[in-house]
């Protein structure tokens, strides 16, 4: 079983500094073949041709509200027709929300479980079916930290409430798939230094938190790009419906 005559497909990974990107990177130099889903269509077709020229693997970007079922069906209908078989998907996309449960309000609630969930299971739904009938697959969520201890980083109720459906999605799931070759798995990461942290982790407000980190440090995206890597493995055949903490022992259960 080889990964090299297979595509990786990651949502949301048109950030330069994301973890969708960083994600994308460390899969292609692994052998895999990527396809990159995005909302920034031109950010999509930029990060595949950074990445088909520095791996030298097969790479392609597309616009994809992961949120509209069209969308989705359209870019995985192109995916099917034009790229190698879909052998992992990384449910990157996502976005978070830090307004207090006393002030938010019905459209933004949905506005995050549409990206986080509903999201997940539009891309999910249309790709799970191919790699059960081919008998490999690997699909892994990304959650979060606050799904887990109950927010107090940087999202509120509504995203620790949709990171922490991702998780028992997962986990279903992976009871289902199983028997079909294909794994299922969560990672959660804690702080990393992304786009969205970046501007708030100066002065004052990064030195607590960091104090708070026993390892001393915010995660880099490459410390959850190379775990989600791992996961996509052919050889993580028996690992399925597990959660996977990245964190610098910051929540340590």
């Amino acid at each position: 079983m080889t990964v090299t005559d297979k595509t990786a497909v990651v949502t949301g990974a048109a950030s330069r500094r994301g973890i969708g990107r960083a994600t994308s990177h460390a899969l292609a130099a692994a052998g895999w073949n990527i396809a990159v889903l995005d909302l920034d269509e031109a950010g999509a077709k930029a990060a595949a041709d950074e990445i088909a020229g520095t791996h030298g693997v097969q790479a392609v970007g597309f616009a994809c509200d992961v949120t509209d079922e069209t969308s989705v069906g359209t870019a995985v209908a192109t995916l099917t027709a034009d790229a190698p078989p879909i052998g992992a998907l990384v449910n990157n996309a996502g976005i978070t929300s830090p307004t207090p449960f006393l002030e938010v309000d019905a459209a933004e609630w949905d506005r995050i479980f549409a990206v986080n969930v509903r999201g997940a299971y539009n891309i999910t739904r249309a790709l799970a079916p191919g790699m059960a009938e081919r008998g490999f697959g690997r699909i892994v969520f990304l959650s979060s930290v606050s799904a887990e201890r109950g927010g107090g980083v940087f999202g509120g109720v509504a995203y620790s409430a949709a990171k922490a459906a991702q998780l028992g999605f997962a986990r279903a799931l992976a009871r289902e798939l199983g028997p079909h070759g294909v794994t299922v798995n969560s990672v959660a990461p804690g702080l990393i230094d992304t786009d969205i942290t970046g501007g708030l982790l100066e002065g004052e407000r990064k030195a607590a938190l960091l104090a708070g980190i026993p390892v001393g440090r915010n995660g880099r995206t490459a410390d959850v790009a190379d775990l989600i890597t791992y996961l996509c493995r052919a050889e993580s055949s028996y690992i399925t419906g597990a959660t996977y903490d990245v964190n610098g022992g910051s929540h340590i259960h």
